[in-house]
């Protein structure tokens, strides 16, 4: 029988008429295809004015900002057309256009074309990139691609992120009171105020989860009796030691109200050594009134106030003045593809099974299978990825038991009085700092409470969660320095997961060089890898001859430029291959304030290489053949830093550097006043473009005296005063070659100006550009070392560096500051597989290349900066861009329907032949 993305395949296999079947096509989609909700609103024919014209949207959904630009079936997406007013857009240029006349708050998020046959999706987060494209034949597997149609905010985590921050809100209350009576605190006070507070948290929640007896209220009336700071802390002392305390070894004339309290057992008030400050009447208030009366702690996640809580117990992250945690979506980016989306398929299939006996079979294997699995995370902080791990797995847990108790939810399943197996001591963490210990473990075990009130909603059975009779397997130590089979055998553990600490290569303490040093120290290069990288070292060797499964998240850095070549080429010698991969995106903490850190997530195993790689790029997953460790679908190749082009082209080097204390420039004022003055001047001044100049049209001059005679300026007060101000900046240098430069304080410190025109490379620029704005230049304009340039070249090298093949290159190879391209020579320039063209496609590459200069010379007062900016992109230098991206693709073999990851791989492949010869 065939599923409904197999009958909708059939459906619209050579069919599809953008008038007639739009509407049909994209509702078939959100409703039989992704099963969208009944409420998914669509609309279509949208209407928008553009230039006093109405035009109409052929669909927009609003709830997730995605619009749609339809075409029949057989329209070529590439090729631009007619619009009525003349102007000839392609299908995506049309959409774009359209959504820029949107008011703001339904600008298009992403922007959809097809023409039935293919889909072709654009994130608007990164214009600039090449669009995914799923084709309607590979829909059957490639249909979870278009989820992000529907992917819009659950509010019941927004719901319980708003509980959990107030939560953290009354935590940091309490801690910074209750600090201030400790008299001259030292590490054991802290360390006991963290106790303290993790106490209270637990007895708060507790009562309002129904834990501590059958009042809700349990804590807060106990302790209101209590009148008077100093009787407020006797009490508390002495009920922490009641829940310490097994029921069978109580006093038996104990006060009934005390010993209605439950055995906790765990160890959480085991601390007899616990100091405890006084209290005042500021602090009762902050712990029964604001804690107790006016806060229900049953709504919180405990994955989420894990994170928060221990950020407010923790010195470090709350000098840093915001608290610091994972967002759950980004928790499901690494545990969905590692284990979670294969477990929901499993069951699925299960509770498909129409034979009764066999379904209840399989719901019992799967219960156990589920039960025996093991995880670690190896940097756990407070335990988030951990908990949020345990509760997915309780989910499906109580699905089936949901599934098998079959409507007896008097008697439970089959006479089994607790149905839980799934426990937290399936779980393990290694962390380096207390706090954060205590907070995981606390977190873990409030997973454990709600989870089971809500089995015991499911069968009707109410179960005993005191005493606690499972402990999550938290260990504090460094976790680089121990033996991650001291913690669990790495052949009884199932799944790696985490998100290691992220600290640049030079910004690591002294013992953090020292783990960098005992993990990676034999590995060439190994001083520029950031500290995340003994992370994977280290999970790699405890790996070996295992089917675990790792998924770590990591700074793009890792995947990006030379520490490619560093770390992965010896990772992947020891057998690590990679099956999944998020490519960078903005890793945003769920904080209030917000940490824009660039990751990627790389799920990898060290096993046979055998299991179906994913790669996931703006929300979108892609089913490929091989993960290369630059995260494309490409071959295992390393390109490291190489000194002299592999290819026979002209050398590329660095502008210009002045090492002048800034004496040799001037604005265009200064430089004017000058010639005014002393007109022979001019042929000592040139224009002078850094980056920063080139991008954004800047005027700026520089003294440039290399060849001029000395007579000429010598007479110059203006250009004599600089000079000698050069002198003594460089004469009083703490570096002995800037003072040898004072013999000659009229000239650059570094010159590396050509005497013919050349081609300049801005070394760092935007990733929001499709292209690196390449400036062919005149050699009378002075280059900055901002930039890169390349004497001796041609147009043809300047075709070929600024098409979408070179683009694409650079963009997979390069290093990044944050997101944005940080081209160099030594990786990217001269590990560049060149093309062989013919003498006729050289000369159409010249003429294309020419086209670009000509188009921007349309726009003299236009800065590149607004030239290349994907929203103001002039249609002519767009045109003059596609027309010479097709030349250099025709001079390589290549398809111009080509994405760019395929365009990757083949240069990939072309490196890799280069490299062997």
């Amino acid at each position: 029988m065939k599923n409904d993305i197999e009958k909708f395949v059939d459906k619209w296999t050579n069919r599809g008429h953008e008038k007639q079947d739009t509407q049909q096509f994209w509702n078939d989609i959100l409703f039989n295809v992704l099963n969208a909700p009944a409420d998914t609103v669509i609309e279509y024919e949208k209407a928008v004015k553009i230039n006093g014209q109405t035009k109409y949207i052929d669909g927009y959904i609003p709830s997730t900002r995605v619009l749609i630009e339809q075409k029949s079936l057989g329209i070529d997406l590439m090729k631009a057309e007619h619009q009525s007013d003349g102007v000839k857009l392609t299908p995506y240029e049309q959409g774009r256009r359209y959504g820029g006349y949107l008011p703001y708050d339904e600008q298009p998020r992403w922007i959809v074309d097809s023409n039935f046959s293919e889909i072709r999706i654009h994130d608007m987060k990164k214009p600039g990139e090449a669009p995914e494209i799923i084709y309607l034949s590979d829909m059957v597997k490639d249909y979870t691609r278009l989820r992000f149609l529907l992917n819009a905010e659950d509010e019941h985590i927004k719901k319980e992120f708003e509980v959990s921050v107030k939560a953290g809100e009354i935590v940091g209350i309490l801690y910074e009171k209750l600090l201030e009576q400790y008299k001259d605190p030292d590490a054991h006070d802290f360390q006991s105020l963290n106790k303290l507070c993790v106490r209270i948290v637990f007895c708060l929640y507790a009562e309002d989860a129904g834990l501590l007896g059958s009042s809700t209220h349990a804590f807060h009336d106990y302790m209101a009796q209590f009148n008077g700071p100093a009787r407020f802390r006797n009490g508390l002392k002495e009920l922490f030691q009641i829940l310490n305390q097994p029921t069978t070894e109580r006093d038996p004339y104990l006060d009934p109200e005390l010993a209605a309290f439950p055995y906790v057992n765990g160890g959480l008030f085991a601390d007899d050594n616990l100091v405890m400050p006084f209290f005042t009447d500021e602090i009762i208030n902050i712990i029964l009134e604001k804690g107790s009366e006016k806060f229900d702690w049953s709504d919180i996640s405990p994955t989420i106030f894990g994170a928060i809580f221990e950020s407010t117990l923790n010195p470090e992250t709350r000098r840093s003045g915001g608290m610091h945690y994972t967002s759950i979506e980004n928790i499901h980016k690494v545990i969905d593809p590692l284990f979670l989306d294969e477990l929901k398929e499993e069951l699925i299939s299960i509770q498909s099974e129409p034979v009764e006996r066999t379904r209840k079979r399989k719901l019992k294997s799967y219960q156990d299978k589920i039960a025996s699995l093991k995880f670690l995370d190896p940097a756990c902080g407070s335990g988030n990825f951990l908990t949020e791990s345990y509760l997915c797995l309780r989910k499906l847990e109580n699905e089936v038991i949901a599934a098998l108790s079959g409507g007896q939810v008097e008697m439970g399943i089959e006479g089994v009085s607790n149905p839980i197996k799934v426990s937290i001591e399936q779980f393990y963490g290694i962390e380096i700092n207390d706090f954060a210990c205590a907070t995981a473990q606390t977190a873990m075990w409030i997973a454990e409470a709600k989870t089971m009130k809500e089995t015991e909603a499911l069968v009707r059975q109410d179960f005993d969660f005191f005493p606690l009779t499972t402990n999550a397997n938290i260990v504090e130590a460094n976790a680089l320095r121990m033996d991650w089979n001291d913690v669990v055998p790495a052949s009884e553990l199932n799944y790696i997961i985490g998100n290691p600490p992220f600290v640049g290569a030079r910004l690591m303490t002294a013992a953090q060089k020292e783990d960098m040093e005992i993990l990676l120290g034999k590995v060439k290069g190994a001083g520029n890898l950031d500290y995340v990288s003994c992370w994977f070292k280290k999970s790699v060797d405890y790996m070996q001859g295992t089917d675990v499964f790792a998924a770590l998240v990591s700074t793009n850095s890792i995947t990006q430029g030379e520490p490619v070549a560093i770390l992965w080429k010896y990772l992947m010698y020891q057998g690590l291959h990679i099956d999944f991969a998020y490519r960078p995106f903005i890793w945003d903490s769920e904080t209030n304030i917000k940490a824009h850190v660039h990751c990627v997530i790389i799920g990898f195993r060290c096993n046979k290489d055998k299991y179906e790689k994913i790669i996931y790029k703006n929300g979108v997953a892609q089913a490929v053949k091989n993960i290369n460790a630059y995260l494309v679908d490409a071959p295992n190749v390393f390109v490291g830093s190489r000194n002299h082009p592999l290819s026979n082209v002209p050398q590329m080097v660095f502008g210009s550097m002045a090492n002048d204390g800034g004496h040799l420039f001037l604005s265009k004022e200064e430089a004017e006043k000058i010639i005014e003055k002393t007109p022979e001047a001019r042929q000592c001044i040139r224009r002078f473009v850094g980056s920063r100049e080139y991008i954004n049209n800047g005027e700026r001059y520089c003294l440039w005296l290399e060849g001029i005679n000395p007579s000429i300026y010598s007479n110059i007060p203006e250009i004599m005063e600089r000079i000698a101000d050069v002198q003594k900046q460089r004469a009083n240098s703490s570096r002995a070659s800037t003072r040898e430069l004072a013999l000659t304080p009229f000239l650059f410190g570094e010159i590396r100006q050509p005497e013919e025109d050349y081609i300049l490379v801005p070394r760092h620029s935007s990733e929001k550009r499709r292209y690196i704005p390449l400036g062919f230049m005149s050699h009378e304009i002075i280059c900055g070392d901002a930039n890169l340039l390349i004497p001796k070249s041609s147009l043809f090298h300047f075709g070929v560096l600024t098409s979408n093949v070179h683009m694409a290159w650079m963009r997979t190879v390069c290093g990044r500051i944050k997101s944005d391209y940080r081209y160099s020579t030594s990786v990217v320039y001269n590990n560049f597989p060149w093309p062989s063209p013919t003498e006729t496609q050289k000369a159409k590459i010249e003429a294309t290349a020419q086209g670009i200069l000509d188009a921007r010379e349309k726009y003299p007062e236009a800065s590149l900066a607004d030239l290349y900016h994907e929203l103001t992109m002039p249609i002519e230098l767009k045109r003059a861009h596609q027309a010479n991206d097709r030349a250099v693709m025709e001079a390589y073999g290549f398809s111009v329907k080509m994405t760019e990851q395929e365009c990757v791989a083949e240069l990939m492949k072309m490196y890799q032949k280069l490299t062997e010869q």
